[in-house]
């Protein structure tokens, strides 16, 4: 293990559940206004994964109000909270992004269940 690797180590989340894309989760976002912080909840599908270590983050898409909405998240930030699964969904792809192009019905992910 190198010296990058050790430093890295320290600060990494190991507290996360674990998930893969094609899940659906609520991420527990913190939110500071002011002086003020509260939590806000981000509901939607895992579509890519990317990176290791310290650098990995994911990207979440939901649609709010007929308008996609997509959200990287670093994987080991502490403004994430908690993140929990809500449905576990069986893909056969790495990246999700074909889901951009779809509406209604057909952007849903259905199948087998893991």
């Amino acid at each position: 293990m190198n010296t990058m690797q050790m430093v890295e180590e320290k600060y990494m989340r190991k507290d996360l559940e674990p998930f893969a894309v094609g899940d659906t989760v609520k991420i527990h976002v913190l939110i500071k206004e002011g002086d003020k912080e509260r939590v806000q909840i981000f509901q939607g599908d895992i579509i890519a994964k990317r990176g290791s270590g310290m650098n990995s983050s994911f990207t979440v898409r939901k649609i709010s109000f007929g308008v996609g909405v997509e959200r990287v998240f670093p994987m080991h930030s502490r403004s994430i909270k908690k993140i929990e699964v809500v449905r576990q969904t069986k893909v056969r792809r790495a990246k999700l992004y074909y889901l951009r192009a779809l509406k209604g019905k057909a952007a849903r992910l259905r199948g087998d269940q893991r």
